[in-house]
């Protein structure tokens, strides 16, 4: 009878490695997935994150950066930890599931804390930025960023292209007696926005401010699920280390 236990013991142990490994190499690739949503949060539109006064959205993107950088260390550790059966690297590697979980759960915290605010902010802030800032000096990364604000969501002005007449640069020679950017153009070319007619410059009702609402929460979204997404999985993980640490017999002091 003894003998018995004794295998069926060691059967519950080998599975349990075999799913804890399956488990770390699955953590592994997720580990790049959030990694993967929070660099291209940053480098594919950096610029629109110029745009906001508020510097949440660019903290959860960091948050799962290293988040998703400490998850690929903890699956390669995970591994080394199951298969050589050592309790103090099981320890080690629980406390890092631990730490990754809480990081994506503030990610995620992050997320739905900005999404409750972002109205208000673009409402107060990127109207003032984009009449005070435009092709002004020293805010070239302001510029670069509502020209493409108006070009990719055909767009013009924050809440109308009529948010434009009281722009610092529209005001100024340098404007050219433009009425508006040229990027608000339909078909953008030199001078272009001279004429501000509804056939020649993109009239949208409420403004670039409803399309990059839009376009940010979408991707709050992302970064929320992705966050709390993956901190539920890790709580599979968690299980599966505690059943594994507690089969494995006691080192030796």
């Amino acid at each position: 009878m003894g003998v018995y236990e004794e295998k069926k013991e060691t059967c519950g142990t080998i599975c349990l490695k075999y799913l804890l490994f399956t488990f770390n190499f699955l953590f592994w690739l997720a580990g790049g997935v959030v990694m993967a949503v929070g660099v291209w949060t940053l480098v594919e539109k950096s610029d629109y994150i110029s745009l906001l006064s508020s510097k949440t959205y660019a903290a959860s993107a960091y948050i799962l950066i290293l988040a998703g950088a400490i998850v690929m260390v903890t699956g390669v550790l995970g591994c080394c930890a199951t298969f050589k059966e050592q309790r103090r690297l099981l320890r080690v590697y629980f406390v890092l599931l631990m730490c990754v979980f809480l990081l994506e759960i503030l990610a995620g915290v992050l997320a739905y804390i900005y999404y409750q605010q972002l109205n208000e902010e673009l409402k107060q802030n990127l109207r003032e930025t984009m009449i005070q800032k435009y092709q002004q000096k020293g805010h070239d990364h302001v510029t670069r960023a509502v020209d493409m604000l108006q070009q990719e969501f055909k767009c013009c002005g924050s809440n109308s292209s009529s948010d434009w007449a009281e722009s610092i640069w529209i005001r100024s020679r340098d404007a050219s007696t433009r009425k508006v950017p040229d990027s608000c153009c339909k078909t953008p070319s030199e001078l272009c926005g001279l004429r501000d007619h509804p056939s020649n410059i993109y009239k949208v009702e409420g403004g670039c401010i409803s399309k990059l609402e839009k376009f940010i929460l979408d991707h709050l979204k992302i970064i929320g699920a992705v966050g709390v997404g993956i901190a539920c999985v890790q709580i599979v993980g968690m299980v599966f280390t505690c059943c594994l640490y507690r089969s494995l017999k006691a080192e030796p002091y």
